[in-house]
C-alpha cells in the first residue's frame, strides 16, 4: 500500500541562508533563550559567521565533517550554524557519553576539527581532531570577520551526520544532505503554521536527531527557541509550569514525557498550541479538554527525523495504539512483505520510506548502505531510493498508519507471533493504569510476557484483575504472565524506554493475585509446587489458568511428562486446554487414576496405590 502527501515548492535557500535572511529582516528579534543568556538574530548570525570564517581558514568545505561536543546552551547552536555556513556538515556528540564511545565516533567520522567548551574539552578523549573552544555564548577566543563566507554548498552536500546504535555494537553514522533537511523544514513550517511570533523549545539531548527538528524550522521562520532548563526538563509538572511561564506555543517532548504531560491538568488559557511527540511507541490518548493538540510523529534518523505525522484525537480511544499519522510532504511510505511487494490494505508488513527525506546512507559503510537503502521500485523515476526501516505497520481503515513495533522485537508466544506494544495499548485502557511497557523475559522453555505498569495515584490493582481485563480483549497467549509495578518507566537520554534499567520481577514488585485459594489436596499441592517452578511465579491459586500465567504447549508437554512420571497416567494437551487450572488438572489426574485402578485387579490396584507417596484419595 502506498501513501502520498502533497510536496511543497523547493526553496532556493538553505537553512543557514534562511536564518541569515531573518537576521536582516528582524535583527533585534530574539533567536535563542538559554537560561540568563539571550541571543538576537543579529548576534546569532554574526557569531556563526565568525565560526564559519575560522573554519574556512582551516580548510573546511563541502562534505567535511566537523564535530561539536558541548553542553546544552547557546554555544552548540552557534557552532552548528557556523559549520553549515562554512559549507561543512556538523556531527553532534553528547558530552555525557562514555569517553570510549566518543573516541570511537571521532575516529570513525575522521572529523579534522572538534568544536567544544573549555570544561568539556578536559573530559574528551585525546584524538586526531584539532580542538576549537567556544564560550557559553558561542564566541571564539579571538575575533574573526562577521561577514558570511561565500556560498559553496549544493543540495546534495552533507548538512549533518548523526550516529545511531548498531545491532552489532558498532554505531552507524547517518548522512543527511541539505535537500533532506530543507524538506523537513518546509513541511514543518507549513504543517504547524510557524511564524516569528512562535515560542518553541529545545528539549532533546545532544546527539539525538530530534534536536535537528527542534531547532532549524523555528530559526528558519524567525521564531524564538527556548532551551529547556535542566531543573525542569524531565519533571512533567515543572515542565508544564515552565512552558506556561515562558509562553511556549509549540514543543517537542519524547513519548514517555508526553504521556505524563497529557495526564496533567492544564490551565485552559495556556499558550501551547501543539505538543509534538515521537521517539517511542505512543500508548496513551489525550483526555478530553486539553487546550492543545497532541501530534504523534514517526521517522528513522536515516530519513531526516520525521517521516509521518498525525494529530491524536481525544475521542479516538480504542483498543489499538494511536496511529503515527500519514506521510509528511515529499515523503512516500510503503508497507511491504519480505519480497518488497506491497501488502494488501490492512495487512501487516515492513515500513519502507521513499522520497525527499531519505538520507545519503551510512558514513564509510557502503555494504550496509546498499543493504538498507534500495532503489525505489515504486517511484517511477531514475535514482529514487527507498529505506527499509525494519519496523512493522499496517494501514488503518481511515488510511492512517498503525505502528506495530520492530521486526526484531516481534516474539512468538505459544506459536503465535505478537507485538508487545499491542498488549500495552490494551493494558493502558485500564482505568487504574497510568502507562505500561510490555516486554519478554527469556526462559529455557521459551519467552514469556512481562508487563511493567505505572499505577495511577490512589488506584489499587491486583494481577487477577488485570488478567481478567485483558482476557476480555485479547487471546490467552497475549496476556502477560507477570505484572511488575514500578514508580515510572526508566528512560534513556533520548527519551526511549530503557530496557536495561527495568527491574527484574521480584517478590516485592510483582503484583499479587486478587484472591488466593490454596491447594486442597495433595495432588493440587504437588501441582502448585511444580507449576510455580515451571512458570516462575510466586504462588498459584487453585483456580489460576496455566496459560494466562505464561504456560504454552512446550511447558504443557513438560507438565504432562512430569505427571506421567509421578502418577503413571497420560494427560493429553486437550485435557490441559480444557481444564487449565490446578483444580481442573488435579481432577483430571484423579479421574485418570480412578479409571486406571478400576481396570486393575485388587493386587495391581494396591501396588499402584503403594507406589504413590502419600494417601491420594481415588
Amino acid at each position: 500500500m502506498r501513501f502520498d502527501c502533497f510536496t511543497g515548492d523547493v526553496a532556493n535557500m538553505y537553512v543557514h541562508e534562511l536564518i541569515a535572511a531573518q537576521a536582516k529582516k528582524a535583527p533585534e528579534a530574539v533567536a535563542v533563550f538559554a537560561g540568563d543568556l539571550t541571543l538576537t538574530y543579529r548576534e546569532l548570525d554574526a557569531r556563526a559567521n565568525e565560526v564559519a570564517s575560522h573554519l574556512r581558514s582551516q580548510g573546511v568545505g563541502p562534505d567535511v565533517i566537523v564535530a561539536l561536543c558541548m553542553q546544552r546552551s547557546a554555544a552548540p547552536i552557534v557552532a552548528a550554524l557556523g559549520i553549515l555556513k562554512a559549507g561543512a556538515a556538523y556531527l553532534p556528540l553528547d558530552p555525557a557519553d562514555p569517553a570510549g564511545r566518543l573516541a570511537m565516533l571521532l575516529e570513525d567520522s575522521a572529523a579534522p576539527l572538534l568544536l567544544t567548551q573549555e570544561k568539556v574539552a578536559r573530559l574528551l578523549p585525546s584524538g586526531n581532531a584539532k580542538i576549537i573552544t567556544l564560550g557559553q555564548d558561542g564566541t571564539l577566543p579571538s575575533r574573526h570577520t562577521e561577514v558570511a563566507p561565500a556560498k559553496v554548498v549544493s543540495s546534495s552536500d552533507l548538512a549533518y551526520v548523526i550516529y545511531t546504535s548498531g545491532s552489532t555494537g558498532r554505531p552507524k553514522g547517518v548522512e543527511i544532505a541539505h535537500a533532506n533537511l530543507l524538506n523537513l523544514i518546509q513541511w514543518h513550517i507549513r504543517a504547524f503554521q510557524i511564524t516569528s511570533s512562535d515560542q518553541a523549545t529545545l528539549q532533546a539531548s545532544p546527539g539525538f536527531d530530534a534536536a535537528v527538528w527542534e531547532l532549524w524550522p523555528y530559526l528558519a521562520a524567525g521564531a524564538t527557541v527556548h532551551i529547556v532548563d535542566e531543573a525542569v526538563r524531565t519533571t512533567p509538572e515543572l515542565l508544564r509550569d515552565w512552558m506556561g511561564e515562558r509562553g511556549i506555543t509549540i514543543s517537542f517532548v519524547p513519548t514517555a514525557l508526553a504521556e505524563a504531560l497529557i495526564a496533567l491538568r492544564w490551565p485552559q488559557e495556556t499558550s501551547l498550541r501543539f505538543l509534538l511527540t515521537g521517539a517511542d511507541v505512543l500508548r496513551s490518548y489525550p483526555r478530553q479538554g486539553l487546550p492543545f493538540v497532541l501530534v504523534n510523529n514517526y521517522g528513522p534518523t536515516e530519513c531526516s527525523v520525521v517521516s509521518t505525522s498525525g494529530e491524536v484525537s481525544a475521542d479516538g480511544q480504542t483498543d489499538q495504539l494511536p496511529t503515527i499519522g500519514r506521510p509528511i510532504d515529499g515523503v512516500q511510505v510503503y508497507i511491504v512483505d519480505e519480497q518488497m511487494n506491497q501488502v494488501p490494505e490492512g495487512a501487516c508488513g515492513e515500513l519502507a520510506i521513499g522520497g525527499a527525506g531519505v538520507g545519503r546512507g551510512y558514513l564509510n559503510r557502503p555494504e550496509l548502505t546498499a543493504e538498507k537503502f534500495l532503489p525505489d521500485p515504486f517511484a517511477g523515476k531514475q535514482g529514487a531510493r527507498l529505506y527499509r526501516t525494519g519496523d512493522l505497520a499496517r494501514a488503518g481503515a481511515d488510511g492512517q498508519i498503525i505502528f506495530l513495533g520492530r521486526i526484531d522485537e516481534q516474539v512468538k508466544i505459544r506459536g503465535y507471533r505478537i507485538e508487545p506494544g499491542e498488549v500495552s495499548a490494551v493494558l493502558n485502557r485500564h482505568a487504574g493504569i497510568d502507562t505500561s511497557f510490555v516486554t519478554t523475559q527469556a526462559e529455557p522453555s521459551g519467552p514469556r510476557l512481562i508487563a511493567y505498569i505505572v499505577v495511577k495515584a490512589g488506584a489499587c490493582i491486583q494481577a487477577g484483575t488485570l488478567r481478567s481485563f485483558l482476557a476480555d480483549r485479547l487471546p490467552d497467549y497475549m496476556v502477560p504472565s507477570t505484572f511488575v509495578k514500578i514508580a515510572r518507566l526508566p528512560l534513556t537520554s533520548h527519551g526511549k524506554v530503557d530496557r536495561s534499567a527495568l527491574p527484574a520481577p521480584a517478590p516485592d514488585n510483582v503484583l499479587s493475585e486478587e484472591v488466593y485459594d490454596p491447594p486442597q489436596s495433595e495432588i493440587e499441592q504437588w501441582l502448585a509446587d511444580l507449576l510455580t517452578s515451571l512458570l516462575g511465579v510466586k504462588r498459584i491459586s487453585r483456580d489460576d489458568n496455566f496459560f494466562r500465567l505464561g504456560g504454552h504447549s512446550l511447558l504443557g508437554a513438560q507438565l504432562i511428562a512430569k505427571i506421567q512420571q509421578r502418577f503413571g497416567v497420560e494427560l493429553s494437551l486437550r485435557n490441559l486446554f480444557d481444564h487449565p487450572s490446578v483444580k481442573g488438572i488435579a481432577a483430571e489426574i484423579e479421574n485418570l487414576i480412578r479409571t486406571q485402578v478400576e481396570s486393575l485387579t485388587e493386587d495391581e490396584a494396591q501396588r499402584v496405590l503403594e507406589s504413590l507417596s502419600g494417601g491420594i484419595s481415588v
